[in-house]
């Protein structure tokens, strides 16, 4: 029995692991001069996403056809479209949407990827055989076709948008969470846990997922650019959110007709998107560098 909690303190010895690793990131991430300028968009985005509508200068969905088409000017910095309404409360408005649909798609996506992802890589056998092959099967299709043919089923909707980008990017997330869970299990406390009775439900949660997280944290970081550029794809071909609401794709789309005659509706929707998107992806790129344990700290 001695011998069995000398083993088990080894789980609390990865704890305070895990926090002086904790120190080790932010030292890297501080190093990492695209990470902290992607950190700083996602803020900046995050920021507007919450507070947006408390600080649009115009209402975004209420028209005014006296100010259609105006071009950029000190009362409407961004334009305004052929509804008259201001472009910079529309992008801002843009923001919030984007930002409400890809944190519930991704947070959906992250928990089915987490219960596939552990319970193939803990269980093994047959049963990681038979789900792997099953996530082979959404893998074989195209991303954005599969989203298309999704929400083209469903209709049109936020919830429908949800549900069409988690289920196009669950596999990747299993696949990433069963390779660390594998590596996890190996470990000598979590056969202590096993020699002491615990059930496999609490190894899971207590032992393996805290330790099996890394790489789902870099994952879903980039997958949120994913999910924008997705949200923005299925808007620009019609099939993203009801208007009037606001949608950077939604903007685009619109803004076909008048690429020569108005061209802020596209610019300034276009450059969010790109932003945003970059920012996700220096930060993801970041995390993964600073969580990657085969380098060395310098």
């Amino acid at each position: 029995m001695g011998s069995v909690t000398t083993i088990m303190d080894e789980n609390k010895n990865e704890k305070l692991e895990r926090y002086s690793t904790l120190r080790v990131v932010l030292r890297r991430m501080k190093r990492n001069k695209g990470g902290i300028a992607g950190l700083i968009v996602v803020l900046i985005y995050f920021v507007i996403a919450v507070i947006g509508l408390w600080i649009v200068p115009y209402h975004p969905d209420e028209p005014d056809f006296e100010s259609a088409l105006m071009p950029p000017n000190p009362k409407h910095p961004f334009g305004t479209d052929l509804f008259g309404r201001d472009v910079l409360s529309r992008v801002i408005a843009g923001a919030r949407t984007s930002f409400t649909i890809s944190i519930f798609a991704v947070a959906l996506t992250v928990f089915i990827g987490l219960v596939i992802g552990t319970i193939a890589g803990y269980v093994g056998g047959w049963v990681d055989e038979v789900l792997m092959r099953f996530l082979d099967i959404f893998m074989a299709f195209p991303e954005i076709l599969l989203a298309i043919a999704i929400v083209a089923i469903l209709g049109p909707g936020k919830i429908n948008i949800v549900i069409a980008i988690a289920v196009f990017s669950f596999p990747s997330f299993a696949r990433i969470t069963r390779a660390s869970v594998i590596s996890v299990k190996s470990n000598d406390y979590v056969e202590a846990a096993k020699a002491i009775g615990e059930s496999d439900m609490s190894i899971m949660l207590r032992y393996i997922l805290p330790n099996a997280l890394s790489p789902v944290v870099v994952q879903a970081t980039l997958r949120m650019g994913t999910a924008i550029l997705t949200i923005s794809s299925l808007g620009f071909l019609g099939l993203g959110v009801k208007a009037p609401e606001a949608e950077w794709g939604t903007e685009l789309a619109m803004a076909r007709s008048y690429l020569e005659s108005a061209p802020w509706l596209s610019i300034f929707p276009g450059i969010a998107i790109v932003l945003v998107v970059l920012g996700f992806n220096f930060l993801g790129d970041a995390l993964n560098d600073a969580l990657n344990p085969r380098l060395k700290d310098r």
